[in-house]
């Protein structure tokens, strides 16, 4: 985890000018603007990693923005979501960058109130690493959307998209199937846990951070079927990587065809999905859907620079998709099809579409090929 840095609050004011503000900038990566927190929250001003954070006032975000200098998001406090914010919230769109309404505290009256005034996100309390990553997704879509939203089939679809996400009927399904499977799985989900720690030392399960839709970065749970520290060994495993050769600059997706980490139960568990089953709390906690794009490993995610991410972050992060139907009876898929696949789910998705890949799953978990 990036260290959190002190920041001196001596150096900077509400009222910070432009040259202060631009000589101070020089030093970082990025620079998200603070407008209309009070004075309680200045003392928090502070850089993490290479970010800046300056507080500044509604007039002097929409200054550094037609000055052109370099701002890469900017934050709203919850009080100043007026009429006002109408010419930061157009130059914001104009430059794609992200604006963002913050709170200290969850408040669903505030998400309700800010995503009606069509900011980008909200979001509360402290801000992370795997924040900022989801801030440079948000700023790729909206320049996405401003390079190829003039063309009117593009625009469509662009619109259309948001509409996939999880609505009452999907999310229902998600929460009676999840609740209903976990119930009566929970005896075999026993069984593994304690055939895990039988096996070797260590936790039952394997937790990592995932990228889902719309890049919100949560925990992810399989089993553990790998061997402590393998996370370690994947730049020694880089030149195994079955899509490492799809692409000349680095391949997006990492995956071993006979991983070596793999332990000798673990390999049983993959063989028959049983390392998936713990993705049923992510389900049920609404981190994923039953159907969906397959959640990516950060390292994966930050790889996606190209049109696709404008595409494939907008679908349901999902436990089966359209990708793994199809792979179960493929011994080989290039990188660009599996992207081309997890777009077509993304601009093509609708409740009979998902139920038609879920009931294809079963048949394909009986097939040798591993996904």
């Amino acid at each position: 985890m990036e260290a959190v840095l002190p920041f001196d609050p001596q150096n900077f004011s509400a009222g910070l000018s432009l040259d202060s503000q631009s000589l101070t900038a020089k030093d970082h990566n990025r620079h998200i603007l603070r407008v209309g927190f009070p004075s309680a929250a200045f003392e928090n001003e502070y850089s993490l990693g290479e970010t800046l954070f300056t507080n500044t006032t509604l007039q002097g975000a929409i200054n550094s923005i037609i000055s052109s200098e370099q701002i890469d998001a900017v934050f709203i406090h919850l009080d100043q979501l007026t009429a006002a914010i109408q010419p930061l919230k157009s130059l914001a769109k104009a430059q794609a960058i992200p604006l963002i309404v913050y709170s200290s505290k969850y408040d669903q009256l505030c998400r309700d109130r800010a995503l009606k005034n069509g900011v980008d996100d909200y979001f509360y309390g402290s801000i992370t690493a795997a924040y900022l990553k989801r801030l440079d997704f948000i700023h790729k879509l909206k320049n996405y959307k401003n390079a190829r939203g003039n063309k009117p089939y593009v625009k469509q679809a662009m619109d259309d998209a948001p509409k996939i996400k999880l609505w009452a009927l999907k999310r229902t399904f998600d929460i009676l199937v999840s609740g209903t499977a976990l119930l009566f799985l929970s005896p075999i989900m026993l069984l593994v846990a304690l055939a895990i720690k039988l096996e070797s030392k260590g936790p039952v399960f394997y937790i990592s951070k995932r990228a889902g839709s719309g890049y919100k970065i949560f925990n992810f749970y399989k089993f553990r079927s790998m061997r402590i520290g393998a996370d370690a060994e994947l730049a020694k495993l880089a030149h195994l990587n079955q899509y490492g050769e799809q692409s000349t600059d680095g391949s997006v997706f990492f995956k071993l065809k006979n991983d070596p980490r793999v332990s000798k139960l673990g390999q049983i568990l993959r063989d028959t999905s049983l390392d998936e089953l713990p993705q049923l709390i992510n389900v049920l906690k609404g981190d994923m859907s039953l159907v969906g794009n397959r959640p990516l490993p950060l390292y994966e995610a930050e790889k996606l620079t190209k049109d696709q991410i404008a595409w494939r972050f907008l679908a349901p992060a999902g436990i089966t998709g359209l990708w793994q139907v199809t792979k179960r009876g493929k011994d080989n898929m290039s990188e660009e099809e599996r992207i081309q696949l997890d777009m077509e789910y993304a601009m093509n998705n609708s409740f009979l579409y998902d139920m038609k890949i879920f009931i294809g799953t079963f048949p394909a978990l009986i097939q040798k090929q591993r996904v």
